[in-house]
Parts: C-alpha cells; structure tokens; sequence
C-alpha cells in the first residue's frame, strides 16, 4: 500500500482544546490516519504526524493548515522555536513504494491550492523546493515572521512560491516541503546554562563543523527551568539519536555542565533506538508507542520491511 507520511508543526503548544481541534481536522479525512501528536508550551509549537494514501494526506495537510490559520495568530505569538506561520512547516515522507516524483507533485500541488482556496502564500523547500537555495529550511524561514512579512515587500528573493505575493497578516506563510526521514531530537542540561546550551550547538551542527546532518540551536526552557540543545537530525542514519547525544553530553562534561535527559519529538524509524540505546542517552518512558513503522502498522495495516527508510 503506497503511504505518504505528513509531520506537520503548527504554532500552537499551549492550547489542549485548540491542539484536539486541530486533531480533529486530521480525523476528519477518511483514510488519514493520526499517529501523533507532540506537543510543546516552551516552543509553543506542535507535531502532528500522520499518514494515508496521496489523496488522503494531501486533504488531511490541508484541512489541518487552513483551520491553523484561522485559529493562531501570529502576532500574538511567543516562543523559542523559530517560525513563519500559524502551520508553519508541513513536510512529507514517501512510505511503502510511493515514488518521490509523486510526492513532490503533491507538495507542490497543495502549494497551489493553499494559496488558491485559503488566501495563504506557500515556500516549497526540500526536493519540492523550486530553486537550490530553497532546498534548506533556515534559508526559507530566516527573519521568521516578523522580519519576512517586511522583506517579501521589497526583496523578490524573498517573495513566495505560490499563493499570495505578501504573508497573512496573522497566519504568516506555510512552508511546504519534501524530504527523508528526521529525527526531531532535544537534549535538556541540567540547569538554566542557556549559553553553555548555545555553545554545545554551536559546536554539534554541522554547519559548525560537527555532525552530519545536525542542525542545533541552544534555547531556554521556562516550564522546567533549563536549557535546551534542540536538534534535528536531518539524515539520522549517518548520526543518529545516539551519536548525537553522546556529543551533547561530552561537552557539556567538558564544559562542567551535567545532562538531564533527552526528549524525542514525535516519532523515530525502530532502527534508530532501542530500549539498551534509550537509557544511554537519557530518554525516559521509552516503549513501542515512540516507534514509527509500529505505529503505521497499527494505524494501517502496512507493514514496512526492516530498512525499508534507509536512504537507498
């Protein structure tokens, strides 16, 4: 059965009522099925993550961004993660045999229909990006929403890739993207060290000369009062949940500063962790339930052959 996977992140963490309505936008598509959601008030975002037939995701990733931007306002909102809109990034992950060609015509198709049905301007980044320098994600969300609602007005480098030429005035842009498997991955200090934290991510991305694949950001955590080295492990098969943490916690020994625990955002490909591999790197309540071809096999019935989200 070819599935697409949708790891939608909206800018809502705060909210359990808005969070079921948004769930319930999901639900409503026959087909499409909820696998998660992972909710955050610190980074007062959200990942819902779902899957179904093309048809099926692209109609559940569409009823999920239009009552996105009809519910969050941007002006208003407050947190450490970056973003340029109310449905802020809306990725998709070909599962079990569905071509990447389809998956880009379907990202790029719902692009359209976004901007042509719901008034809301779209950036296609990844492989449906429509130009090189669009293919990474901080390169389309730079300035987040208060900074790109100004420059799409003056800098035709910045303008969108379909739908309206300016951003929503409180639903922002909607980045739509094509991409492999990622690890959303957080390492809390154990204290409030949000320069230590800065500092360890500075040193663990790639971009810095760290890990491949590894994006990292060190921000503050209000609600447990520590700080937090947020990472996304874009191509998690060369470095992982492990090896990343592993390096998180050698310089933050190295820099007299002690790790709490890890936390995983949404859910991980079963060849990445394991319950031996959880307790190295501090992640508490590990089970099944964290497991993403369990929870397809649950929601749908397909099966995914071990390896089956390695890249080829």
């Amino acid at each position: 059965m070819p599935l697409v996977e949708c790891i939608a992140n909206v800018s809502e963490g705060r909210d359990p009522a808005a969070l079921e309505r948004l769930a319930d936008a999901v639900r409503s598509v026959p087909g499409a099925s909820l696998l998660d959601i992972h909710a955050d008030p610190d980074h007062h975002r959200s990942v819902f993550t779902f899957v179904g037939k093309r048809a099926a995701a692209e109609e559940a990733a569409f009823r999920l961004i239009v009552l996105a931007a009809a519910t969050i306002d941007l002006t208003r909102h407050r947190g450490v993660h970056p973003r340029i809109g109310a449905a802020d990034v809306v990725p998709f992950v070909g599962l079990g045999g569905v071509q990447p060609g389809e998956v880009v015509a379907l990202a790029r198709r719902l692009a359209v229909r976004v901007g042509r049905e719901a008034a809301l301007p779209s950036y296609l980044y990844g492989d449906a990006a429509t130009s090189p320098e669009r293919r990474l994600l901080r390169v389309v969300r730079s300035g987040q929403f208060e900074r790109l609602r100004v420059a799409v007005r003056h800098d035709p480098a910045r303008r969108p890739d379909a739908g309206p030429r300016e951003l929503h005035p409180t639903a922002g842009a909607v980045a739509i993207g094509v991409r492999g498997p990622l690890v959303a991955w957080n390492v809390w200090l154990a204290g409030n060290d949000l320069a230590a934290a800065k500092a360890i991510a500075a040193q663990v991305r790639e971009s810095g000369g760290g890990l491949p694949g590894v994006q990292a950001m060190g921000v503050p955590l209000a609600t447990p009062g520590v700080a937090q080295v947020s990472m996304n492990l874009t191509r998690p098969f060369e470095c992982g949940p492990v090896e990343a943490t592993e390096r998180v916690m050698r310089l933050a020994a190295e820099a007299g500063v002690a790790v709490g625990r890890s936390e995983l955002v949404g859910l991980v490909p079963a060849d990445l962790l394991d319950a031996e591999a959880a307790e190295r790197v501090l992640l508490p309540d590990f089970g099944e339930h964290l497991l993403l071809e369990p929870a397809v096999e649950r929601a749908t019935g397909l099966v995914l052959p071990a390896g089956a989200l390695r890249p080829a």
